[in-house]
This record gives structure tokens, sequence and C-alpha cells, in this order.
């Protein structure tokens, strides 16, 4: 297949394209317009074409997604506040979608995200999957959460208006070289010294190799149209476990400080009664003091890839150590390169 990949140049999208590759498909990669191509490893591959375009505009898509037998949306604003970002999210994918429908191109693999999940509504321990609640009050959340929830809302509405092949992915934690800590293990305070927001609770991780190789997986797959996914790996370790199994790898090593999850929850829930007092709930609290921001990231819950590993090939190729150690190398192989 001939696939359309946006979001080429990003973290997980360098990687998809790598993956489209490897089964043998031919990628149409957009990029942004000011992005460096020399530094993606495929750049160079005669089955890639390269596109500029600026998804927030709507010249020139159209051209871009024509004579694509599939697109995988995975581009997205990662930061700014709630107006850039659904720019960057919800008009790009606007555009996106009337492109696609005006070209006639009708598969498409959508990037959601563990965000959208309902974290309140989860008892404490339970499983989250596919068919855990979304999240119901939106404005309760960071800006990422609100702008993947109409994201996401957004092309089910046009799947089902358009008559598009849809298939919604929705990665938990990805992570790799130069994306090592993630906001559900705490926050970083300085240079190399992070808080940690709690111990036992599992986190949704994916390589971001394993995850690339997951959306190819179901594009590869017709059985997938009509149908969501969550994308994680098999080794979901603690909090606690993948700190130390890092920290072990780390020089210098990371200065950690560590926070009780139940006492930032009484804090964060202090914290919220006092803005619906004092405030109406207007003020706009930080991760560690709103209680829903809080349980996204931190709440201890199991999770299951098992739908995804039903109706694909796809099982995690690299394992959680095998990731790690990978990613370290990746991260000094860059370092000594910069130094040259």
């Amino acid at each position: 297949m001939k696939l359309l990949v946006t979001g080429a140049s990003g973290f997980l999208g360098e990687h998809v394209v790598s993956a489209a590759l490897r089964r043998g498909h031919t990628v149409r990669a957009m990029i942004r317009p000011a992005s460096d191509v020399t530094r993606l490893p495929w750049h160079e591959d005669t089955n890639v074409e390269i596109v500029r375009a600026d998804l927030r505009q709507r010249r020139g898509l159209e051209d871009a997604v024509r004579g694509c037998d599939g697109v995988i949306h995975l581009a997205a604003a990662m930061g700014g506040d709630f107006y850039a970002r659904f720019a960057g999210t919800v008009i790009a994918t606007e555009h996106l979608l009337d492109a696609m429908t005006a070209a006639g191109v009708k598969r498409l693999i959508a990037t959601s995200s563990f965000s959208v999940y309902d974290y309140r509504r989860l008892r404490m321990g339970s499983t989250l999957d596919e068919r855990s609640p979304l999240e119901a009050r939106p404005d309760d959340r960071d800006d990422y959460a609100r702008t993947k929830l109409i994201q996401e809302q957004l092309v089910r509405d046009r799947a089902q208006r358009d008559g598009l092949e849809l298939t919604v992915l929705r990665p938990g934690a990805v992570f790799g070289a130069h994306h090592l800590w993630t906001a559900r293990l705490g926050r970083q305070l300085g240079n190399n010294r992070w808080l940690r927001t709690g111990a036992w609770a599992h986190v949704p991780f994916t390589y971001v190799e394993n995850c690339a190789e997951a959306f190819i997986a179901c594009i590869d797959a017709p059985q997938t149209v009509g149908r969501t996914y969550n994308v994680l790996d098999d080794d979901r370790p603690t909090q606690r476990r993948y700190v130390a199994l890092l920290r072990s790898r780390m020089k210098p090593r990371l200065r950690l400080l560590r926070a009780n999850f139940t006492l930032l929850r009484s804090v964060a829930a202090l914290a919220g009664l006092t803005n619906r007092l004092v405030f109406s709930g207007r003020a706009k609290l930080p991760m560690l003091l709103s209680s829903a921001k809080l349980l996204a990231l931190t709440k201890p819950l199991r999770y299951t890839n098992a739908a995804l590993k039903t109706d694909t090939a796809w099982s995690p190729r690299v394992g959680l150590i095998d990731a790690l150690d990978r990613s370290l190398a990746a991260e000094r192989e860059a370092g000594q390169s910069a130094k040259d």
C-alpha cells in the first residue's frame, strides 16, 4: 500500500514510517515546512516521498492525500495553550478529513490517547480497557486531554458521515530515546531532579518501536476497521520498578524525591474544595493540586492489550529492559555525535 503518514518527523512518526517500510509499504511522509529531514533515517529512501505541509492550512492537502491507499494520522499539537493545541490538533484533523473526502481516500488510522478516559469513574485496581468510560468533565483536565477528546469525537462523526474506514489507536505512555521520563511518573524539579508521585501504580508503557508496529499491523488488518485499540506493551512496570531500572542505567543518577499518593490525593481534594468555594471552580489548578489531573496520571490501575493482539498479528517485539538499553545507547551516541 501507499500510505500517507502525518507527523512523520515526530517522535512516533519517524518510527511509524520505518515500520511501514519494513512491511513493504511505500510512504508519503508529511512533515512541517521547517522540519530538518536530514536527521530522519529514511529521508533518502526511494520508497519515501517527503511532503511539506501545515495541516492548519488547507493549501496542498488534497494533493498530498490523493493517490494514497490509507492515512495514518499522527500529527497533533504537543504544546501551547488550549487555542494553539486546538488549531494544531482539531482544526488540523478537520482539514485532513476534508482532503481525504475530496481525494476519495477512505482508510484512516487515527491517533487518540489514554488521556481520553475518565479515571475518576474507575475503581482503584480495576482494569482499564477500550470499554472504559471516557472523560465526562473535560474542563477539569489539561488542554491536551481536552483537545484529544474533541479530536476523537470529530473523526468518529466524520467516519460515520463520510463512510471512512476508521480505526482509532490509543497509545499509552510512549517511551524511547530522549523520552524516558513521563508525567505518569512525576514532575521535573530542576536539572536531574524529579518528584515521583507514587510507587505501586502500573504504568501503561509502550516502547516507540513496538507502538509504531501496532499502527502498521492495524492498517494491514481489514478486521480492525470500526474498532478502537489501546496500545501498550506486555511488561507494565510499577512506577517504582521503572524508575529504579532507569536510575541504575543513568550517569549521573537521577536525584529523586518521593511523594505519597494518598497524601497527594488528600491535598488535591482540599485544593479542589477551596477552588469551588472561593473561586467558583474557575481557578486553573496544576497537576498536583487537581484531583482529575492527578488521578489521570497516577491512579493505580491495571491495563490490557488483549484486543489488539487478538485482532492483529501484533505483539510487542522489544522488551522493557532491551528498550531502555537501546534508548540510553541512542542518547549516548547522539551526545557523542554532537560533541564531534
